[in-house]
């Protein structure tokens, strides 16, 4: 072969590959800056999970909890207006439970020191028996187990209206839960995130460590959408 046509096909299979490996980088790219991972949405008791676009005509229609007051283990009145903006957990416990209850509470200590700094996390944990869960009562739970009363509240108030709150709008007792009527004793494990403008994003059972570390990145991802204004 001639030097001349070897030195000509060895410049084409140069460009050959140069624009391969371009085709690649770009793909590359295209593939990170394209694909936004975002949580669905869960408008029903059986948490069947939905993944609603901004553009799509339901979405105005997403489930979203409504207003509420309580008060927490300090006197202090928690309402819509605390978690306005901010991604928030809710749960359900007592204080005399010795089953499931400190296992949440433990893996809700995790959250908070993970989140410490963080002002736009909260954690709203709602007694079941507010009854006998007063004001008083929940202070000293609060401090036996280190809560940080800037970032985790311990809520009680009417009865009626917490579980109402938690049956028919943070679909806490499942579908079961969901319709019964009355006061019928709920108790359950499950952790509820919700977003910035207080719309139902996940469920996990708050006794498995698994699921705490699988909260902590569902959080960075709802934070994610915020910057990126999915809402």
């Amino acid at each position: 072969m001639k030097p001349f046509n070897t030195l000509f096909y060895f410049l084409i299979g140069c460009t050959l590959f140069f624009c391969a490996c371009n085709s690649v980088s770009n793909n590359n790219e295209l593939t990170t800056t394209d694909s936004l991972v975002t949580l669905p949405f869960f408008n029903q008791p059986d948490w069947t999970p939905e993944w609603i676009n901004k553009t799509d005509s339901s979405f105005n229609q997403i489930h979203t909890i409504p207003s509420f007051s309580f008060l927490d283990q300090n006197g202090m009145v928690v309402d819509e207006h605390l978690v306005k903006g901010k991604i928030y957990i809710a749960n359900f416990f007592f204080t005399k439970c010795r089953n499931i209850c400190p296992k949440m509470t433990n893996n809700l200590y995790l959250l908070q020191e993970e989140f410490k700094n963080d002002t736009s996390i909260l954690l709203l944990s709602h007694s079941v028996t507010p009854e006998t869960d007063d004001i008083n009562v929940l202070n000293k739970y609060a401090l036996d187990n280190q809560v940080d009363a800037k970032k985790w509240h311990l809520l009680t108030g009417n009865k009626k209206e917490i579980y109402r709150l938690a049956k028919q709008q943070y679909f806490a007792g499942d579908t079961v839960g969901f319709y019964q009527s009355g006061n019928e004793f709920l108790h359950t494990e499950n952790f509820i995130l919700i977003d910035q403008h207080r719309r139902i994003r996940g469920v996990y059972n708050g006794t498995l460590l698994v699921e705490i570390n699988r909260i902590k990145e569902d959080i960075l991802i709802l934070k994610s959408e915020s910057s990126l204004d999915v809402k």
